[in-house]
């Protein structure tokens, strides 16, 4: 396997990451985009808009509307803050948002665990399969579904 090597964050490291990577893009780090982000870092799974607007009006005491976090997730994605699992249409906090490269997502349909995979090589060659078709490919969206080793 031709693996990615990063520096992959973790807690306040991974929101200070996100934000300079944001603030690299050209756009500011509010205080709901923290919040937003914070909630996403914080579930073990992917979770939908809906679950992180309930964590982030759970953690502020007001409601935030799940439309407001699509906005602020669409942003996120379009920055590499955060990963969309398009089957779950659910996101996950992109680790290493310092580093752009498309992903492999491994979803367990028992458990829902969702596991995070660079293998440029494998990418790069969908890549090349959709040009060799005439198409001009913007991200390939590669999710295998199974049993994680904890599941099988």
């Amino acid at each position: 396997m031709h693996a990615h090597d990063h520096h992959e964050h973790e807690g306040a490291d991974l929101t200070r990451a996100a934000q300079t990577t944001l603030e690299k893009a050209g756009e500011q780090w509010t205080a709901m985009r923290e919040s937003v982000f914070s909630a996403l870092a914080q579930f073990d799974k992917p979770a939908s808009a809906y679950d992180i607007a309930e964590a982030v009006s759970d953690r502020e005491g007001r409601r935030v509307a799940a439309n407001s976090v699509y906005r602020i997730l669409d942003l996120f994605v379009n920055s590499n803050l955060a990963r969309r699992v398009e089957s779950e249409n659910a996101y996950i906090a992109n680790a290493h948002p310092d580093c752009l490269h498309d992903c492999i997502f491994l979803v367990c349909d028992k458990c829902g665990q969702t596991t995070h995979l660079d293998d440029d090589a494998i990418t790069n060659e969908v890549r090349s399969a959709a040009k060799s078709a005439g198409f001009s490919p913007v991200r390939p969206v590669i999710e295998v579904r199974g049993k994680c080793a904890d599941c099988d």
